[in-house]
């Protein structure tokens, strides 16, 4: 099974691609789509869909993980990660992928063990996990990873890609 996790973020979105084969997850590719401040909302969303769009259409992925928004300090925030987050949802949906989402407490317990883990902790088990030398950078694509992870190990993903098949 191949997991593409995505990171929402309107200024980097990370992404995440993992192969699982049984109980053993590998790295296939990570990054981060990015856009600049300066360029008008409607025109980031168009690249974001687009660069999504491209990645699921090259690395063939069975299924999108990608993370709830769980709280927010910023009501402006707030906004932008939904806006990224429906724009790779829909990039999802057009190409008949399945999404699964998670909220962050998920992404820490499935990677961490322990659903109130610092960033760091889960940027280590991120790199142990999948037996690379360092810890992904930059950070967005890290997070994507965790929530490639997730997915990777939650039977709920796994099962809707038996229904669906």
């Amino acid at each position: 099974m191949i997991v593409l996790g995505i990171d929402p973020g309107t200024a980097s979105m990370g992404y995440g691609i993992i192969d699982v084969k049984k109980s053993e997850l590998k790295l296939v590719s990570f990054g981060c789509i990015n856009t600049t401040k300066d360029t008008p909302t409607p025109d980031r969303l168009k690249i974001l869909y687009k660069k999504i769009s491209e990645l699921i259409k090259k690395c063939r992925p069975d299924i999108l993980s990608i993370e709830q928004i769980f709280f927010f300090k910023n009501s402006k925030t707030v906004i932008s990660v939904a806006q990224a987050r429906g724009i790779a949802i829909l990039a999802a949906a057009n190409s008949g992928l399945p999404v699964q989402e998670y909220t962050p407490l998920q992404v820490k317990q499935a990677v961490v063990g322990y659903g109130l883990a610092q960033k760091q902790q889960v940027q280590k088990m991120v790199k142990t996990i999948l037996k690379l030398k360092e810890i992904p950078q930059p950070d967005d694509a890290a997070d994507a990873l965790a929530i490639a992870i997730c997915a990777g190990h939650c039977p709920a993903a796994i099962d809707s890609l038996k229904i669906k098949k």
